[in-house]
């Protein structure tokens, strides 16, 4: 549910909130590659033998991509995920919320039409088939990256369709890293209606929390 902190896992149980930094204390920076280890320890313990990909390539005449992170969990309730991780580094990269939205949308556009990532055979469940997640590290730099472009983040509808098949986009920040071993990961949503920043987002950022930290610290509460 966009707007409170939720599990990646089958339950759609609210995560519960960690703390990595005492209070007061400056939110170091993430790099990517610590964001991997934590959604694959994650999603190895919330599923029973998921198939995990990192950088799963794609490739539809000459469209080439990769996908931080591509898992797809076990019949019957065969759901993908395709995912997107932001930390500092790539933040401070990128010209903007437009190239990091960008290589999204090409992730959304063209992994499917490869002819290795095939949907068709998915048809028929109840619910989202697909998530696509666009995860930001819970730092300061991501928050005041997050909340400059709070528009253009937040304008991305989360119900989408490919190929016939029901798929939900997420824009969020990771929470409760600290419980990933554990399948704890969760994330908090900004988009499909609760703004970063808004009564409703600060409602839902659990007190305590490394994300917490970094929205103070940023300044913005």
């Amino acid at each position: 549910m966009t707007g409170s902190l939720r599990r990646i896992d089958r339950t759609g149980r609210p995560g519960r909130a960690e703390r990595i930094y005492p209070a007061g204390k400056s939110i170091e920076p993430m790099r990517e590659d610590e964001l991997a280890t934590a959604a694959v320890e994650h999603f190895e313990a919330a599923f029973e033998g998921p198939e995990i990909g990192l950088e799963e390539p794609y490739d539809h005449y000459g469209n080439r991509g990769s996908v931080d992170l591509y898992v797809r969990t076990k019949p019957p309730e065969r759901i993908e995920y395709l995912v997107e991780l932001k930390a500092d580094p790539a933040v401070r990269m990128a010209g903007g919320a437009n190239e990091i939205l960008r290589q999204y949308r090409r992730m959304e556009r063209y992994f499917y039409e490869d002819d290795a990532h095939d949907l068709r055979k998915r048809l028929g469940r109840d619910g989202p088939a697909v998530y696509l997640l666009l995860l930001f590290a819970p730092t300061a730099r991501c928050v005041e990256h997050v909340h400059e472009h709070r528009r253009l983040y937040g304008s991305i509808d989360a119900d989408v369709s490919i190929d016939g098949v029901p798929a939900t986009r997420k824009v969020a920040f990771l929470t409760n890293l600290g419980d990933a071993a554990a399948g704890g990961l969760g994330f908090l949503s900004v988009n499909g209606g609760v703004e970063i920043g808004s009564a409703a987002f600060e409602d839902a950022v659990p007190d305590g929390s490394r994300l917490a930290d970094a929205l103070r610290e940023a300044g913005v509460e």
